[in-house]
């Protein structure tokens, strides 16, 4: 299935992945491959993912192995709407508006 990144969520991993290169040499191309790797397997199956508890209807998380994200998405008619790159640990439920509008 087609995936659409919201454009914050762009803006969220292209952020991370600079803090994460400043801490090491690499490790924001780290970031980087392993957030592609959660998007192609989304878009692959996109309901294997469990859905995030009751208030997020329909949200799916992929958390990330090695970095501590989540990739949040929503299944559309036509596509994937991926809404964050969400940190594990901090503001949950931040990108809840983003499920609303365009991407």
């Amino acid at each position: 299935m087609r995936l659409v990144l919201h454009h914050e969520a762009s803006a969220e991993l292209a952020a991370a992945a600079e803090w994460y290169e400043r801490q090491g040499s690499g490790l924001g191309d780290a970031l980087l491959d392993d957030v592609t790797k959660a998007l192609v397997a989304i878009a692959e199956s996109p309901r294997t993912w469990p859905r995030m508890p009751r208030g997020y209807r329909g949200v799916r998380r992929f958390v990330l192995a090695r970095f501590p994200y989540g990739v949040v998405y929503v299944e559309r008619p036509d596509h994937l709407l991926v809404a964050a790159i969400a940190h594990t640990s901090r503001e949950p439920g931040y990108w809840r508006n983003r499920l609303r509008g365009p991407a």
